[in-house]
Formats: structure tokens, sequence, C-alpha cells
């Protein structure tokens, strides 16, 4: 499968990998948000995208963490953003991911 592959650090670099979760964590975030018949902005930053769920009642006590992944959405762009020194948990990462995956599939769609 595509997560057995991610954990290879010989397949996937360490900025491919995070590049990837970051980008499965905006868009879990993201399609929560308009589950809720809410348009989100157009932005990388996920700490905001958690404000605005959190906003709007729901429970993100349990994504927080998620969060320190914004650096790597520019990581590949740009030089310096200081995730050099990450430590790599790779399996952590995708159980996070899973977990949240979980959650937006239980999200009842409004259009309100």
């Amino acid at each position: 499968t595509a997560y057995a592959v991610m954990l290879d650090t010989s397949v996937f670099a360490d900025e491919i990998f995070w590049y990837h979760i970051q980008q499965a964590v905006e868009k879990h975030f993201k399609a929560w948000l308009a589950a809720l018949g809410t348009v989100y902005p157009l932005t990388h930053n996920l700490d905001l995208l958690l404000l605005l769920l959190e906003d709007l009642g729901c429970d993100v006590s349990d994504y927080h963490e998620l969060a320190d992944f914004s650096p790597f959405a520019v990581k590949l762009r740009y030089v310096n953003t200081g995730t050099e020194d990450v430590p790599v948990n790779r399996e952590q990462a995708l159980t996070q991911v899973q977990i949240l995956y979980e959650q937006v599939k239980t999200v009842t769609y409004s259009n309100d």
C-alpha cells in the first residue's frame, strides 16, 4: 500500500514524507470544514484551520499536534524553514492522519 511505501526511507526522503503528511492533514481539515458548510480560506496554516473548526464547536483536542506539520507545506519550495532537525516518526504521523480521516468521515454534511 501507499502507507507501507511511505514508511520506507529509501523510497521517500523525510522532506517528501512530511510534505505529504502536511497536505493530507490540510485536506482533511478543509474537508471537515466543507462538510460543515463552511467556506475555508486558501491557506496551508493548520493552526488557522483548527481554530476555525473550534469556532464551529468541533472537538479538535486530539488534533492540535497535527498543526506542527504546517511548515512542511513550504519545505520543498523554500530553505531554512526550521524543519531540518524535526525528529521523524513516520508510523506515528500516519496513524494520526488515519485517525483524523476516520473522524472526518463521520461528519454529517451541511449546506447551511
